[in-house]
């Protein structure tokens, strides 16, 4: 599984729904997984963006439909990241691949 950091930013519309129904902010990572990602971890943010998603997922055509889906309901936008482990990192610095 690969790892992806997801930036949202609700709309006007997204933050009344939080408001109104806290609990669909726990709906939206039912649906994530349905998917086919899953959600490790998740920080609400002060700033810019409104969440911070840690998001495991095969890969970036699954975490795509995630975000599409996601974005296409108008609720929130999202950037997102892909998350490399630093020893990975590391490794692919010191042997090229072919």
């Amino acid at each position: 599984m690969r790892t992806f950091l997801l930036l949202a930013s609700l709309s006007p519309q997204g933050l009344q729904t939080l408001a109104a129904t806290p609990e669909r902010l726990f709906e939206v990572n039912r649906e994530i997984e349905r998917l086919g990602g899953r959600v490790v971890r998740q920080w609400a943010l002060l700033g810019a963006y409104d969440f911070l998603s840690e998001v495991e997922a095969p890969d970036e055509r699954v975490i795509s439909r995630v975000t599409t889906e996601l974005a296409s309901r108008g609720s929130a936008t999202f950037e997102t990241m892909v998350a490399i482990p630093v020893d990975e990192f590391l490794a692919s610095l010191e042997s090229p691949e072919p």
